[in-house]
């Protein structure tokens, strides 16, 4: 009997230990296939987004690695006080709080690691992370978080440790709001059957390298393989000799992949009632929350100005015209510095071209705006241009030249009403913004036609009105960017084409024709 008791105590002391060592594991199949969080849990990618759905198991994925695979996390989520939930969760699988520091929001996980808690709440707020090395970089909720802000914190996923890979792990479910849209461009393979490498199986590795977009920015490209390669004359070589080039002319790509799960891939939420909680949620959110769907539709703010779904028929008119029709008007919006970009929309008609965009960089002074301006219009077509602050050189330059240029003050007074001539507007800025709108409204069939970029999209789609007695009121550009990260300034610059000036040559060829006509005798 002492022996079966010894035993037993031995028993008791290794689970102790094992659980110690391991207080916590992916979730596993009776079956002994592969769950998705198991799969996230081991995948060797740079980048992992993970979810899709409610219930798949995403804050105890953050927690496991952060426990057991990494030295050095930080949780971030929107929002500060919303991660107050990860640190419960925490706590529960290490069944101590010991080592947890509330008002630092800082874990330091005794005989293990250290996790950093934050938020994002304001622009500005993804710096207090500047410089500061982590090997794990979790967003919570991605889709509610900036896109700039994500893209700046993870900029610092590093180690010294090389026997840890340093990892992004971005949790989140289908956007609800057109703000959260950008994880579909950011795992498009996976999540937007528009893009040519769709549709990618779950946890298939794809790469991505930040390139130049030939305007002096930079995009994302994605690519096939991992290898290195360097760019010459604008072309990736694979094949090079690394003597010739300097290490930061190399460009290693990043891996992402993305790994759907659903409540129904964990068995402790199926074991209860929440399957019929995400069952009788109304459309399009069960969709959404049930199934993981991207496609479902995404809510409009009930004061967005522009309905997403009027942007996309505009953008689903659009095809590619050879010969172009005359050009009516060239809209500029330029760089305002930062990550701002100078942006010059050409108008034919209603049939808007692609967009030429420029880094802020790439425009410092008034000359080289205008110059890329010159070689913009086409057809004696008048510039227009906003005037405030740093568009006023170009638009000096340009009007020195003798080329048709408008500046204009969205500042300034509005001289128009809305369609019903009920309504009026705030400054010219918002009659503009307003006038778009009645543009793309369906019910007036316009047929205005706009190029398919995403980033347009965003912009079109990103600001808000409010009536103020019987005045419009857009959103500011300041307020835009305050809760979305970056400008509008795509938006910009098509209102700014939109607006039709008569052309000089028009003008005086009418003008020339009164004084022919004109009979003093008559």
């Amino acid at each position: 009997m002492s022996n079966d008791r010894a035993a037993l105590v031995r028993l008791l002391m290794i689970g102790r230990e094992l659980k110690r060592r391991f207080p916590w594991r992916p979730m596993q199949r009776d079956d002994g296939s592969v769950t998705p969080q198991q799969m996230a849990y081991d995948s060797e990618a740079d980048i992992v987004g993970y979810g899709g759905a409610a219930g798949g198991g995403k804050t105890d994925l953050m927690a496991g690695l952060a426990i057991l695979k990494h030295e050095r996390t930080l949780i971030v989520r929107r929002e500060k006080a919303q991660t107050e939930g990860i640190v419960q969760r925490i706590g529960e699988i290490l069944e101590s709080t010991t080592g947890y520091n509330s008002q630092k929001s800082i874990w330091k996980i005794p005989d293990r690691g250290l996790v950093e808690f934050g938020g994002l709440d304001n622009l500005g707020d993804e710096r207090r992370f500047q410089g500061r090395a982590h090997d794990l970089k979790a967003i919570d909720e991605a889709t509610e978080c900036r896109e700039a802000q994500v893209r700046f914190i993870i900029g610092w996923n590093r180690t010294s440790n090389p026997k840890i890979k340093p990892k992004v792990l971005m949790t989140f479910n289908p956007p609800t709001t057109a703000e959260g849209r950008w994880v579909i461009s950011f795992f498009a393979p996976w999540l937007d059957k528009k893009h040519p490498m769709y549709p990618v199986a779950a946890g298939e590795l794809r790469y991505a390298a930040m390139l130049p977009d030939g305007n002096g920015g930079a995009k994302d490209v994605w690519l096939e393989r991992g290898d290195s390669f360097v760019m010459i004359d604008g072309v990736i070589a694979y094949e090079f000799n690394p003597a010739d080039y300097t290490p930061e002319q190399i460009i290693k790509p990043k891996s992402r992949t993305f790994i759907p799960a659903r409540v129904t891939d964990n068995h402790y939420y199926m074991a209860t009632d929440y399957m019929s909680t995400l069952q009788a949620l109304p459309e399009p959110l069960r969709s959404q929350m049930l199934y993981g769907d991207f496609q479902a539709g995404i809510e409009d703010d009930a004061f967005q100005l522009i309905p997403t779904e009027w942007v996309e028929a505009a953008q689903a008119r659009w095809k590619e015209l050879s010969p172009k029709p005359e050009m009516d008007s060239l809209g500029v919006d330029v760089a305002r510095g930062g990550k701002d970009m100078t942006i010059l929309a050409p108008r034919h008609g209603n049939w808007y071209d692609r967009l030429k965009k420029h880094a802020g960089t790439a425009t410092p002074d008034g000359p080289i705006v205008a110059g890329l301006c010159v070689a913009a219009v086409r057809d004696g077509a008048p510039i227009h241009i906003d005037v405030i602050g740093v568009g006023s050189s170009p638009y000096d330059f340009l009007n020195n030249m003798g080329i048709q240029v408008v500046g204009v003050n969205v500042a300034e007074k509005a001289i128009a009403t809305d369609k019903t001539g009920r309504l009026r507007f705030m400054n010219l800025r918002s009659q503009l913004h307003w006038q778009l709108r009645e543009d793309l409204d369906p019910a007036n069939n316009t047929g205005i036609a706009l190029p398919p970029d995403s980033a347009l999209l965003a912009a079109l789609t990103a600001p808000r009105w409010r009536l103020r007695g019987a005045e419009i009121q857009v959103e500011s550009r300041d307020e835009i960017i305050a809760r979305i990260g970056r400008s509008p300034d795509e938006l910009s610059a098509i209102i700014l084409a939109r607006m039709d000036t008569p052309k000089v040559a028009v003008l005086r060829a009418i003008n020339r024709r009164k004084t022919t006509e004109y009979d003093p005798y008559a």
